[in-house]
Formats: C-alpha cells, sequence, structure tokens
C-alpha cells in the first residue's frame, strides 16, 4: 500500500471503486479534488497519512458483491449507468429533499438558521442540477455516441473539449454548494431534538452527496479522461 502514497485520490478511485468509503470516512476529496495524492490531500486536512493507508489495506472485499470495474467498460455502456442510475436517482429524490428542507426551515429556522440556508441552497442546487443533467442527455452524451459510432470529432460546438469543460465547471461548483451545506449540517448530524422530518431530511442529504461524489467521479476521472483520449485518436 505504500506505493500509493503519491498516486491520486481520483486514480486509486478509478482503480477500485470500492475505496471510495475510505475517503469519505476521512473527508478527502475523490471526485472534484481528487486531482490532489494521498500525500498532500492528508497533510492539507492535518490527517496521518499511515492512518488513511492502513484502511485501505484493511478493507475486507466481500466476493458477493464484486468490484465493478468502472475503467474497463465501454463508453457507451458508462454512459447509460451514469443515465440510469445516477441521473434517474437526481430527479427522483431533489424534490423529496426541496420539501423536506423547506419543512426544516419552517419549523426550526428561527432557532436552528443553518436549516435555511440548507434549505435555499439545494433548492438552486435542484435548478442547476436538473439544468446540467438535460445538457449532458441532449448535447454531450449523444456527441459522445456519435464519436464512437461513426468515429467522428466534428460537431457544431467543435471540439468535445468544449462541453466536457462546461460540465466540469459545473461539477465543481455543485461540489462546493455540497459541501457546504455538509458544513452548515454539521456532517449531516441533526441535533438531538430533531423531529423525524428533520432527521429525514439529514439523512437523505447524506445519500444525496455519496450519489453525487460518485456520479461526478465517473464523469470526470473516468468517462471524460477517456473522451479526451478518443478525441485524440481521431484527430491524430
Amino acid at each position: 500500500m505504500s506505493d500509493l502514497i503519491n498516486k491520486t485520490i481520483a486514480e486509486i478511485v478509478s482503480d477500485d471503486i470500492s475505496t471510495a468509503s475510505v475517503f469519505k470516512k476521512y473527508q478527502l476529496d475523490f471526485c472534484c479534488g481528487g486531482g490532489k495524492t494521498i500525500s498532500k490531500a492528508c497533510e492539507n486536512k492535518k490527517i496521518d497519512v499511515k492512518d488513511v493507508l492502513r484502511d485501505l489495506e484493511n478493507m475486507h472485499v466481500d466476493n458477493s458483491n464484486p468490484n465493478l470495474n468502472f475503467k474497463d467498460w465501454k463508453l457507451d455502456f458508462l454512459i447509460d449507468y451514469i443515465i440510469n442510475i445516477h441521473h434517474t436517482y437526481v430527479k427522483d429524490n431533489v424534490n423529496i429533499i426541496n420539501e423536506f428542507a423547506q419543512k426544516v426551515a419552517t419549523v426550526h429556522g428561527h432557532h436552528n438558521a443553518e436549516t435555511i440556508k440548507i434549505a435555499n441552497l439545494f433548492a438552486t442546487l435542484s435548478d442547476e442540477l436538473l439544468s446540467h443533467l438535460q445538457k449532458e442527455e441532449e448535447i454531450l452524451f449523444p456527441a459522445i455516441k456519435e464519436m464512437i459510432k461513426n468515429s467522428n470529432s466534428n460537431f457544431q460546438f467543435g471540439s468535445i473539449e468544449n462541453p466536457v469543460k462546461m460540465m466540469e465547471h459545473e461539477h465543481d461548483n455543485a461540489g462546493d454548494v455540497i459541501k457546504t451545506i455538509q458544513q452548515l449540517s454539521n456532517n449531516f448530524t441533526p441535533p438531538d431534538y430533531a423531529c423525524n422530518t428533520y432527521k429525514a431530511l439529514y439523512h437523505k442529504l447524506e445519500e444525496f452527496t455519496n450519489d453525487l461524489f460518485q456520479h461526478i467521479h465517473l464523469e470526470n476521472n473516468i468517462l471524460f479522461k477517456k473522451v479526451r483520449e478518443l478525441e485524440g485518436q481521431l484527430n491524430s
């Protein structure tokens, strides 16, 4: 495991998606900020890198649930997976979370001001994410499939790099918002007196965050990387 110390977190998670749980435990970003090495990320967070490496080494692999080797998947299959799993999850859950957030803000906002901020932040994030998913499904992903099917990289928007960069920028913004919500919610820890809706909100926000981080990781660190390589091959 000592050979991992100078690998980027994104590389490690790309090799084995199950390692994401270790980085989540230490709140080390493996999607938007995954370009840092373990040693650098731990230094920035003031975490003992030996603890992280030990946990990675001690990970229990359940053979009944084999690891999904996303890096080995064909691009069009990976795109379909992202849409069917992660895009569907976002669409199915944003309204539920917004409803919970507004109720909690209304009832508890007078003595827990952070709940109002969380409700407003998530409402804005929801609108931005739904627009983001639409752009991927209607513009970027069909263009990638066109590249694969017809070995074509000539599009009205120019290089595939243009929409990819836009999506990466929007991923960064979404990541920043969700991290702010995580901080405001004390890492999704409701107060002792929290009602069931309050508890449900924080549970769903944590679930949403975990899904979003894996979603962004699959796109930024695997899909987009391969798309850039493919365009380079077609233009060489």
